[in-house]
């Protein structure tokens, strides 16, 4: 990673302004059901005190839609960051995220301390990337930290706009997630393969078009694999197809041939006659789905393919579920492809899991622990994968 970060700056008295990713799940209490995100935090918080300066953070929270919202405020976020946070002095916490509140609170930090300010996206002038807003946020601290990752592929005022009025460095999540993901697409160890799902082929052409420059194979599963069968001429019964996009999943097949990657697809499924976890199901292969049945997960026979050649990878970035993983019948394939990560893993394998879906069966599988990189943003991850280049990152100093 050529940019800076946290370490080449000189933080004794000095006042850190840290975009964070707090986007964290809250049920209907507004208890906080997953801190992974808060959690992935603290390396960079716990240093920047230790390096003796007070830290002012800023993060979004939720969909509020320009507007306050009183149940997507940061109240809970602070207080659980207080809690994981034991030797901070205090985590204060405003009710703002900028003007002359927040900067009498900021300016009133002691070194130690910790200031949250108010959900970003409370005020319109965020998302809108508003100089005014990013020069009253730069108010705030003396130099700018993003290790938000998860938002560094939007262009706001808290992740670009900011940026321009003070000196930006990355934080340690930051640093840990460039370092992976470039490191893998610009230096892989190989063969390198990597796996797409989901239910769109639409959502990822670009991604597709950009790793086949890139890889050894490319192995796809989900519901866009469904978009590629019928462009070899199957026939699918009720499943899930873009019919828009045949035409491109056609063109990249021909593409993937002329560039010499192997693009593996599904030669079984297991389909169902309803979309339901309650359905009828049953495994054929995928030319011999009949009429009013649906595919909804990949079969053993494709589990035991895709699995050997992950296996034998080097590197190995896995992009969307293989199924619908969510009901229990249909989230074997899904399972074993993590399980297949894992063993890669093991044998000496860089894998890298990137986007919500994805992540969510890592840990439902219980091998989160078992990955070399779980990346904390899905779009962000999704539009690196792409070729496409960040804004939040762009904006960082170089080394």
């Amino acid at each position: 990673m050529n940019k800076q970060t946290i370490r080449d700056v000189d933080w004794t008295g000095k006042r850190a302004l840290v975009r964070v990713d707090f986007n964290v799940p809250l049920d209907q209490n507004g208890v906080i059901t997953d801190d992974t995100r808060i959690r992935a935090a603290l390396p960079t918080i716990r240093y920047l005190l230790d390096q003796g300066a007070s830290v002012v953070l800023m993060s979004h929270l939720g969909r509020p839609k320009k507007k306050v919202v009183e149940s997507m405020r940061l109240r809970p976020v602070a207080e659980r960051l207080f809690e994981l946070l034991p030797e901070a002095q205090e985590v204060k916490k405003t009710e703002v995220t900028t003007g002359q509140a927040a900067e009498a609170a900021a300016e009133a930090l002691k070194p130690g301390q910790v200031l949250l300010l108010e959900n970003t996206r409370f005020d319109p002038r965020e998302e809108a990337n508003d100089e005014e807003m990013a020069r009253e946020l730069a108010k705030l601290g003396d130099v700018y930290v993003n290790d938000a990752f998860g938002s560094a592929h939007r262009a706001h005022a808290s992740t670009e706009g900011v940026a321009r009025y003070l000196p930006a460095v990355a934080g340690f999540l930051m640093e840990a997630e460039l370092n992976a993901l470039y490191g893998a697409l610009e230096n892989p160890k190989r063969p390198f393969v990597t796996i797409i799902g989901g239910a769109k082929i639409s959502d990822k052409i670009g991604v597709i078009e950009n790793l086949l420059r890139k890889v050894n194979t490319l192995l796809i599963g989900g519901g866009m694999a469904n978009t590629f069968l019928v462009a070899q001429g199957l026939s699918l019964g009720d499943s899930l197809v873009e019919s828009e996009s045949i035409e491109i999943a056609g063109g990249l097949i021909e593409k993937a041939r002329a560039a010499g990657v192997d693009l593996l697809l599904p030669t079984d499924a297991v389909v169902a006659d309803a979309f339901s976890a309650d359905a009828q199901h049953k495994v054929v292969p995928v030319d011999q789905v009949a009429d009013g049945w649906r595919i909804l997960d990949i079969g053993p026979d494709t589990v035991a393919t895709y699995s050997e050649v992950i296996k034998q990878a080097k590197t190995v970035i896995w992009n969307g579920p293989m199924g619908v993983f969510e009901m229990a019948p249909f989230a074997k394939g899904t399972l074993a492809i993590a399980q297949a990560m894992a063993e890669a893993t093991a044998q000496g394998a860089t894998t890298i899991i990137g986007g919500g879906d994805s992540v969510a069966a890592i840990e439902q599988a219980g091998l989160s622990d078992k990955m070399s990189h779980i990346s904390t943003g899905g779009g962000a991850s999704l539009e690196l994968l792409e070729g496409r280049e960040l804004p939040g990152v762009v904006a960082l100093l170089d080394k």
